[in-house]
């Protein structure tokens, strides 16, 4: 295993869900100030990326399962982010439930593409 790219991998993902959980604190701890408004929630979107990109750079499985794995991973948590914030009407724009049905499609490609890249290396082991 390559333990720089685990380790960078690892800090990234814990990064990211601080940012999911606490971007107020994380961005108080790095910028020395508190995000407000929308700021917030762009902090949970760059959580969400964050932890994706760990996931797609663990090192232990082939690049274009691990690239579809941080992808769907991404989707997914991105439709749900956003949808939430749709549903509470807080920040509502023209493009937001358009971002939201082609993250879930694109999540649902997404994750069949990876299902189909790991049965096809199961399927090729001897």
């Amino acid at each position: 295993m390559n333990k720089p790219l685990a380790f960078a991998a690892l800090a990234e993902a814990a990064t990211g869900v601080a940012l999911i959980v606490a971007p107020s604190l994380v961005t108080q701890l790095l910028l020395g100030t508190y995000p407000s408004g929308v700021a917030v929630g762009v902090g949970r979107v760059a959580g969400i990326s964050l932890l994706s990109l760990g996931i797609a750079c663990w090192p232990g499985k082939g690049p274009i399962r691990s690239a579809l794995g941080g992808m769907a991973t991404y989707g997914l948590l991105v439709t749900i982010y956003l949808s939430y914030l749709g549903i509470r009407g807080e920040w509502v724009g023209p493009f937001l439930w358009p971002a939201v049905a082609l993250h879930a499609v694109l999540s649902l490609l997404l994750t069949r593409a990876w299902f189909c890249a790991r049965n096809a290396v199961e399927n090729s082991r001897p």
